[in-house]
């Protein structure tokens, strides 16, 4: 029973130790993300749409993207028939980054604010950025 404040402060260290990033983060706040579509390629465009309605792409965009993966190269299917019925070819690069070709303005935003690191970079390689910066 001699070792009660031993066992206190082993507590009390414990702690401090487990609700540490709790009390070291209070009153900080992430900014929300505000992806920038406003790319030359996109300011040219009569209609503005993407491949799906932009509820849709906010939500489900990955899942998108995992099956146009699967699709073309699993199943040799290049070519995506959108929910209005308009024909796109399935391609990261000559599709989606077409438009949005300010990854660290568009995607990387997002990804960082969610904290979530997609491996579609792992395979794919961004074109000069500098386009969208004229």
């Amino acid at each position: 029973m001699y070792d009660g404040g031993k066992i206190i402060l082993g507590i009390a260290v414990f702690l401090a130790f487990a609700t540490f990033p709790f009390y070291s983060n209070m009153g900080r706040t992430v900014p929300k993300a505000e992806p920038k579509i406003d790319t030359p390629v996109i300011q040219q465009m009569e209609e503005k749409e993407c491949v799906e309605p932009k509820e849709f792409m906010r939500a489900e965009h990955m899942k998108l993207l995992n099956e146009w993966r699967d699709s073309a190269l699993r199943d040799a299917r290049r070519v995506y028939v959108s929910s209005r019925g308009k024909r796109y070819d399935i391609s990261l690069q000559n599709t989606c980054m077409k438009c949005h070709s300010n990854k660290s303005k568009f995607c990387d935003e997002c990804h960082g604010y969610a904290a979530v690191k997609p491996y579609c970079w792992d395979c794919h390689f961004v074109k000069e950025e500098a386009r969208d910066e004229h």
